[in-house]
């Protein structure tokens, strides 16, 4: 096959691109610049096409999706690689709304039989309100399961997974399957979030997030990638997909494994306060959360291979 990919240089992309590569199918990469995906991708650039361009504003990359049989969105910035301001907010929503509205223009361009069959796009666990709004984050309730039905939140990432999602969606008009990935806290693998609160546990420092309570959507790299390749190869499955492992989490239990996973207590907790102080807005996504589970990939034949928090960590 060949599948067009957005966002192939970072951390999930370069992931799935390996694993298009390992299975031989040619991965046609978009890149605003071209030697760094290269040096990004690293051993795996040889076997991909290089295609530079702008994901976000129409160019001559557009025409590289027609022949191709599958795109894969991963294109945004990371939400917690800089502090909230107005500013990165607008580079947050433009490099997923307007890179997903781009990537559905190129599609629609395409003449129809060199159209792509399907279109896989990211998205995420934060499209859901936070339990708290749902009246049930003040104690140790049983937890109230989100699934692919539940209606989106009204926080900020909430109202940006809607409309991404909006714009992947777009594409179903033009007889192409979408499937939108609901994805939680990644970890495993050379980097991701998961990777800089892991710091505070090497200097012996780690623990919980405020009181700990909140549940805490997370899937591991293997699976994500094996879910966009499941996504791609399974016609039965459309639509959203929470793209989270099965078991329910909450936040102390995942600091707890995170430090016996690293050999290191987890004793010291991070106040809420100091949080603020640290990443601003962000820190309400830490600090609250909603008990994700999936429904669609299951019901479809997905099976995911990390279940057991510790065990993930530890194959990190």
């Amino acid at each position: 096959m060949r599948v067009f990919v957005t966002g192939g240089s970072g951390f999930v992309g370069r992931a799935v691109v390996a694993a298009l590569s390992a299975r031989g199918d040619t991965a046609v990469v978009l890149s605003r610049d071209a030697s760094r995906a290269r040096q990004a991708l690293g051993s795996h650039s040889g076997s991909v096409e290089l295609v530079e361009g702008d994901p976000t504003a129409q160019g001559a990359w557009q025409a590289e999706v027609a022949g191709c049989d599958a795109v894969v969105n991963l294109a945004g910035e990371s939400v917690s690689a800089r502090r909230w301001n107005a500013q990165v907010r607008q580079i947050l929503h433009d490099s997923r709304v307007d890179a997903t509205r781009e990537v559905v223009q190129a599609i629609a361009a395409a003449p129809a039989e060199s159209r792509p069959r399907v279109l896989v796009s990211a998205s995420g666990a934060d499209y859901y309100a936070f339990e708290e709004d749902l009246g049930r984050g003040a104690a140790d309730l049983p937890p109230e399961e989100v699934t692919e039905g539940a209606p989106a939140g009204s926080t900020f990432l909430g109202r940006l997974c809607r409309d991404w999602e909006a714009e992947a969606f777009e594409a179903e008009k033009l007889a192409v399957r979408v499937v939108v990935l609901r994805c939680g806290v990644v970890v495993g693998g050379e980097g991701g979030a998961i990777e800089r609160w892991s710091r505070a546990f090497k200097w012996f420092a780690g623990g919980k997030l405020g009181n700990g309570r909140q549940w805490m959507s997370w899937v591991h790299l293997e699976d994500v990638v094996a879910a966009y390749l499941f996504a791609i190869d399974t016609p039965s499955l459309s639509g959203p997909a929470n793209l989270v492992a099965p078991a329910l989490t909450r936040n102390r239990d995942f600091a707890r494994a995170l430090g016996a996973a690293l050999h290191r207590p987890s004793a010291i907790p991070t106040p809420a306060a100091a949080l603020r102080l640290a990443v601003g807005d962000f820190a309400d996504y830490l600090l609250h959360g909603r008990a994700v589970v999936p429904r669609a990939l299951p019901r479809a034949g997905f099976e995911f291979r990390h279940g057991s928090l510790l065990e993930a960590l530890r194959s990190r």
